[in-house]
C-alpha cells in the first residue's frame, strides 16, 4: 500500500485541482472545487450517475468555447444545473438549457 499522502482517502481535491490546472494551463482560481462538485451531484441524482463526468466535460468544453474566465465559469455551470433540473422535472428526456 503506497505511503504518498495523494493517494490517501480524502486526498485534498483543492491540491489535486490546482495541480491538474497547472499542468494544463488552467487558472485554478476559476475553478470552485466546491460548485464543481455540487452541480456534478446534481446532474449524478437528477439524470444519471454516468451523467455526471460527461456533462461536467461538455461543461468544460464550453466554459473554454466562451473564454474560460470565471463569468464564463458561472454561467455554464448554472445552465448544467438547470439543465439537470429540468431533466429531472421533465419526462420528455430533453434538457432545457
Amino acid at each position: 500500500m503506497s505511503e504518498d499522502p495523494r493517494r490517501a482517502p480524502g486526498a485534498d481535491l483543492h491540491v489535486w485541482t490546482a495541480a491538474l490546472a497547472e499542468a494544463l494551463g488552467v487558472d485554478p482560481a476559476v475553478v470552485d472545487v466546491a460548485e464543481v462538485l455540487d452541480v456534478a451531484g446534481d446532474v449524478a441524482h437528477q439524470v444519471a450517475r454516468p451523467a455526471a463526468p460527461l456533462s461536467l466535460f461538455v461543461a468544460g468544453i464550453a466554459v473554454g468555447a466562451a473564454g474560460g474566465d470565471e463569468a464564463a465559469v458561472a454561467d455554464v455551470l448554472a445552465r448544467v444545473r438547470a439543465a439537470a433540473a429540468s431533466w429531472a422535472a421533465d419526462d420528455t428526456g430533453s434538457p432545457t438549457p
